[in-house]
């Protein structure tokens, strides 16, 4: 199986450019911690919100001219379908969009609203992957199929987030990103092992969507039902497996995969929204919440960084987070 080089994330890099934003690395005072300095990759200020533009923009990018002519197709419970929608419509293509009936409303209104079409169905009765097999089945000219995760493009578009860190704090010992189908922490851990062994890269997952971790300690792919993965309030993790190649990327570059609690989750978000006073949503906090949680179990650092994945939150959920 093919793994993604340090050719692969240049490419990708060069490719987003213009679509997708190099996003800062902002300071966060965690007092708790002494000295050990934290920094925040605030993906939430991409245009759509999410690092999802950086995947889905280099699979769109990357189509033949026959293949662009025949549009995209999706699935996603949210920030990859506006990634999709959004760099289909730089472009000019149609796309389709398959998105949960559990969907935050802020997700499927936004994907809606860049143009694309979105078609819903019920993740306790059907898998997003049949309903998409189904409607490519039945087209006389097929879309082309732009997976969440299970993508090398896409991938490699997620690992420029690893570039950028690089790039821009040479000095980092420690990345920490939730990971949910694996493709992001796939891609980030590949980027930064290529350019820098030394630095450790953790996945984070709530504790009731624990799939990932399920595997990577298995040592195979393990699959969870959508009725479990379904109960956390970090929707953009609620993926029922990784895929062989995500996984084929979290063996041989991740350090290790650790879970919090929904408690933890919220007090997490809860502080990003008061003292970085960045919008985030529930899933964008798990690297906080398993700084604080797992401090003492984590590698050594002074120097850590703490991938933001996005800020598409629906109102009343940032509503209740502030409540406490």
């Amino acid at each position: 199986m093919q793994l993604t080089t340090l050719a692969d994330l240049e490419q990708a890099q060069q490719r987003l450019q213009g679509l997708a934003r190099r996003t800062p690395l902002l300071p966060l005072a965690l007092p708790e911690l002494g000295t050990e300095q934290v920094y925040l990759k605030p993906e939430s200020l991409q245009p759509i919100g999410s690092f999802k533009i950086r995947g889905a923009g280099n699979r769109i990018m990357a189509l033949t001219a026959a293949e662009r002519a025949r549009g995209v197709l999706a699935y996603s419970s949210g920030n990859h379908a506006q990634g999709v929608a959004y760099a289909a419509r730089q472009l000019g293509l149609r796309a389709t969009i398959i998105m949960p009936t559990n969907a935050p409303q802020v997700k499927v209104a936004a994907t809606r609203a860049l143009g694309a079409e979105v078609i819903l169905y019920d993740p306790a009765h059907e898998k997003r992957e049949a309903v998409a097999a189904r409607l490519l089945a039945g087209a006389a000219e097929p879309p082309v199929l732009v997976p969440p995760f299970d993508d090398p493009y896409v991938i490699a578009g997620q690992g420029t987030v690893g570039l950028e860190i690089f790039e821009d704090l040479p000095r980092v010992e420690l990345v920490l990103t939730p990971v949910g189908g694996g493709g992001l922490l796939g891609g980030v851990a590949a980027a930064l092992k290529l350019l820098k062994p030394s630095v450790k890269v953790i996945g984070v997952e709530p504790e009731l969507a624990a799939d990932a971790q399920a595997s990577f300690r298995a040592g195979k792919v393990v699959e969870w039902a959508a009725a479990d993965t379904n109960r956390t309030l970090a929707d953009g993790v609620r993926t029922l497996a990784v895929s062989e190649l995500t996984f084929a990327h979290l063996q041989q570059y991740a350090d290790d995969i650790v879970t919090v609690s929904e408690a933890e989750l919220r007090a997490a978000a809860r502080r990003l929204l008061l003292e970085a006073r960045l919008v985030v949503e529930p899933t964008a906090a798990l690297p906080l919440a398993a700084l604080l949680r797992h401090r003492a179990s984590l590698p050594p650092s002074q120097c850590t960084v703490l991938v933001l994945t996005g800020g598409n939150a629906d109102p009343a959920t940032l509503i209740d987070l502030l409540k406490g």
